[in-house]
């Protein structure tokens, strides 16, 4: 063999031995790396443990703040609003009523008529109107003149034969999803504006007052009689279906719950007793806090950077609007420390909000062997492309973790609410069933966290006293609810309504 080809074989065998160790040094490097991801991803799941004992914690918290938030004004993180609902439908309700469902950027205006224990709900009606955005920046009147034209025009395609007569005006629920300062069962002062709303001069006003001017204007005669928000709503179409309703929870963008409580136990309640001893509570849970979260470095920065620093932190945990954000914000921490996705960070993983609940839900619920849900949500939302089943049942596991916490500590929120009622033990011989009524989204569409949810309240609750707890959907009871407490706060009651 001669020198050139001695000197090429060596060179070759340099080459072969630098490739080689290139590719060893790049495995050593990528497992490196994969071992970085893999701890962000344990490390997060330790700070979000639920386990039952810390869940107790939280249960027993929920139920300390409510007795605090009952006893004074400002005495808990929880504000425990006094609805002056006090007559949930029994059933027995007849007759027409209307309800206007205000939220967001469409209302809802709907007709119910009701035909009594018999019959029930005989007929049900409803049309969705969007609002202009000028009108949620504009004046009150504005605002209110819009939604009492639609109401005025809805009320004209009433069917022949359900006139009312004319010494008999026509009643309104009315279910308003911002922040109010309930004065009695069909008034209340707007306490401030959410979801984009900014109209400054209806701030302190009596809500009710503003529709009434405005239907005034326009020569329609209807009442309201009663102001109610979308949780009371569902907790009154709950117990119009089953007498067994105690409380109502939404899970859904948002979280709230209401429950029935016993007036006398409500020491800040300086009124008349109500004759039915009973008075529906709006907790506004979604303010919760308590040092037995389980809270991590991503809530918090979360909470930091969000509208509302340090409010609503239980709602940050467990509601529709942010699950996916702490799903993103793990994955940005991977992305960054760990190159999860390569050398560099994908633009989209930037950008807050992007990864939606219902994203996050369908990449969890991915039932394919090769997760190609998962690969296409990455791909569609983030732009992230040649992703390894290995990194995909990695992000299967972190959506699981983030909605299980949620659901687990949703769970232990309603466990607090049956402790505060006597509902969370057996009574000596006694089966009285509890239900609660659940809507919302989250709770109808993400089936794992809501199967997680359940499954959890039974563990907390023991097997003997969950055989009479039960959770049912009431589906959209902020609409057919108002319609419901108009008519049980009716001013025609003991009237002979035929």
């Amino acid at each position: 063999m001669g020198k050139v080809a001695v000197g090429a074989a060596v060179g070759c065998a340099v080459a072969v031995c630098a490739a080689a160790a290139l590719v060893v040094h790049h495995r050593m490097k990528s497992s490196g790396k994969w071992a970085q991801a893999q701890s962000i991803l344990k490390d997060f799941e330790e700070k979000c443990g639920t386990p039952i004992s810390k869940l107790k914690q939280v249960a027993d918290a929920m139920t300390v703040e409510m007795h605090a938030g009952l006893a004074s004004e400002g005495g808990s993180k929880l504000k425990m609003i006094i609805s002056y609902v006090d007559n949930l439908p029994t059933g027995d309700e007849k007759g027409l009523f209307y309800a206007l469902d205000l939220g967001g950027t469409n209302f809802r205006v709907l007709r119910v008529h009701l035909g009594g224990k018999e019959h029930r709900v005989v007929k049900e009606e409803f049309e969705e109107v969007s609002i202009p955005p000028h009108l949620m920046t504009g004046s009150s009147d504005a605002l209110f003149d819009y939604i009492a034209e639609a109401l005025a025009k809805f009320v004209a395609t009433e069917s022949e034969g359900l006139h009312f007569s004319p010494d008999r005006q026509r009643e309104l629920g009315f279910t308003f999803s911002f922040p109010v300062r309930q004065t009695s069962i069909s008034s209340g002062t707007l306490i401030k504006w959410t979801k984009g709303f900014l109209i400054e001069d209806a701030v302190g006003q009596d809500v009710v007052g503003e529709l009434t001017k405005a239907m005034e204007r326009i020569g329609l005669d209807m009442r309201v009689t009663a102001l109610v928000n979308d949780t009371i709503g569902t907790l009154a179409g709950g117990r119009y279906n089953n007498p067994d309703v105690v409380a109502a929870v939404i899970l859904g963008t948002g979280t709230n719950a209401a429950y029935v409580e016993r007036a006398h136990a409500i020491p800040k309640w300086h009124g008349l007793l109500p004759k039915s001893g009973d008075m529906v509570i709006n907790m506004e849970w979604g303010n919760f806090r308590s040092s037995h979260l389980p809270i991590s470095e991503y809530d918090q920065a979360l909470d930091t950077e969000s509208l509302n620093p340090g409010e609503q932190i239980f709602e940050k945990l467990i509601s529709g609007m942010y699950l996916g954000e702490v799903v993103r914000r793990v994955l940005y921490k991977m992305a960054d420390e760990a190159a999860f996705f390569g050398d560099t960070i994908p633009e989209k993983l930037k950008i807050p909000f992007i990864l939606r609940t219902p994203h996050m839900s369908a990449m969890h619920q991915d039932t394919t062997p090769d997760l190609k849900i998962v690969a296409t949500k990455l791909k569609d939302i983030l732009e992230i492309s040649n992703t390894s089943l290995k990194m995909r049942k990695v992000i299967v596991e972190l959506c699981d973790i983030v909605a299980t916490r949620g659901a687990r500590l949703s769970a232990a929120g309603i466990a607090g609410i049956l402790k505060k009622i006597g509902r969370d033990t057996l009574k000596d011989g006694e089966k009285q069933k509890s239900v609660v009524s659940l809507d919302g989204g989250l709770y109808e569409h993400y089936t794992k966290f809501r199967t997680c949810m359940e499954n959890t309240l039974t563990e907390l609750l023991g097997e003997e006293v969950s055989e009479n707890i039960i959770i049912e959907h009431s589906n959209d009871g902020s609409g057919i609810g108002a319609a419901l407490l108009a008519a049980s706060h009716s001013q025609y009651i003991g009237i002979d309504e035929s």
